[in-house]
């Protein structure tokens, strides 16, 4: 018992969150095991496949919310498998630009059933999904402000 119900486990919402974020990341793991990739490859793969072009670091790392000191090893290791391609931007040296190799592509490809598959693993209806990440980038925009 306690004089601060407030601070029970099970009245925090970051609790839920969290777990749900370790249930989610080692379901995705199982899932991209097969392709050799781990979770954050995964998203970089989805990132740069949906840009018009090659992208730089700091745009790349703006868009999965990761740091250089996360981000570059991650590319390198992307580079050395031969999905993505790094190189200095004609244009202004000191940028970084990535983009997916033909590998890399069809990498991408491969992993297109991925989505489908996790969905099916959430159990979660259609509109619970969509509803679900309204909340989630509510929230994200919210703890941006501040």
């Amino acid at each position: 018992m306690t004089d601060h119900p407030q601070l029970q486990l099970d009245a925090q919402l970051c609790f839920p969150l969290y777990a749900a974020t370790r249930a989610v990341t080692g379901a995705y793991a199982d899932l991209l095991a097969p392709a050799g990739l781990t979770y954050p490859q995964y998203l970089t793969v989805l990132a740069l496949g949906g840009a018009d072009g090659p992208m730089t670091v700091g745009d790349l790392g703006r868009a999965l919310r990761l740091d250089s000191g996360t981000l570059t090893p991650l590319l390198k290791r992307l580079e050395a498998a031969g999905h993505v391609a790094r190189h200095r931007d004609p244009a202004d040296e000191r940028r970084v630009l990535v983009a997916l190799t033909g590998q890399g592509r069809e990498l991408r490809d491969s992993l297109a059933d991925v989505p489908m598959r996790m969905a099916e693993r959430m159990g979660l209806p259609r509109r619970d999904v969509g509803e679900l990440r309204r909340l989630l980038g509510a929230l994200l925009e919210g703890l941006d402000g501040h």
